[in-house]
């Protein structure tokens, strides 16, 4: 994951921030910021959060 925390409280934080302010899908945020989608579902799966694709945020 380049450029994001790998905390996944952390990585929470950030990803929500960036698809709220900037990015109108996770694809595009990954698509943007060379990050693997799979690595962060499956990091912020591990501490409780499901990405929500009408809401285009973690929760």
């Amino acid at each position: 994951m380049t450029n994001l925390p790998k905390d996944a409280i952390l990585l929470l934080s950030v990803v929500n921030t960036k698809l709220r302010d900037y990015y109108k899908s996770l694809d595009a945020l990954c698509e943007d910021m060379n990050a693997d989608k799979k690595d962060i579902i499956c990091k912020l799966e591990s501490v409780g959060y499901e990405y929500d694709e009408g809401k285009n945020q973690f929760i």
